[in-house]
């Protein structure tokens, strides 16, 4: 759990937290913010997550074959055993219906899926972050934050991948979105 004003820093492995200063930083091209406790119910510190997120610059890029290749690499290793090696999601249950266990099934990155209903921004963080600080009260996922295992380069690199095997038309709707994010 991040404690509200805690300094996150979404590329530890290559940016310098600037310290004593309130608010949120930019260092090294990366994004450091100070962000409120993404379990809080608080609709501002909601909206300061999402407009900490808006500044951050996005560097997906489906038209990137050696940024898609080395995605594809990594997706294999990191997150086709739970969201499936065709972007399919779990083979075993609905993803939109919790299991019994209340923990929803990870979901489809294909265009069946709800992946490309988020902006850039947010798919880099729910994949650095896990989904809690975007997820609904009492949302449980297995999905965990890969901050600690991924480089920002390397999380760009997944959503580069997943993003070129989207049909033109979804790609399309995607840029619209990920394009009214930033600022």
């Amino acid at each position: 759990m991040i404690a509200v004003g805690a300094v996150l820093v979404l590329a530890p492995d290559r940016v310098r937290a600037v310290l004593g200063l309130d608010g949120g930083h930019a260092a090294a091209g990366h994004v450091v913010r100070s962000f409120p406790d993404p379990a809080s119910p608080d609709a501002a510190a909601r909206a300061a997550l999402y407009a900490a997120l808006a500044e951050m610059p996005s560097e997906l890029d489906p038209a990137d074959p050696a940024k898609v290749a080395e995605g594809g690499r990594l997706y294999a290793t990191y997150c086709a055993a739970c969201h499936g090696p065709d972007l399919g999601g779990a083979p075993d249950w609905d993803w939109r219906t919790p299991r019994p266990s209340g923990r929803m099934a990870a979901p489809p990155h294909d265009a069946t899926g709800h992946t490309w209903h988020h902006p850039d921004q947010h798919l880099f963080a729910l994949t650095a972050l896990g989904p809690g600080p975007f997820a609904p009260p009492g949302y449980q996922s297995d999905m965990p934050g890969f901050r600690d295992r991924l480089s920002d380069d390397q999380i760009w690199a997944i959503l580069s991948f997943i993003k070129s095997r989207w049909p033109v038309p979804v790609r399309e709707a995607h840029d619209r979105l990920s394009a009214g994010m930033a600022r």
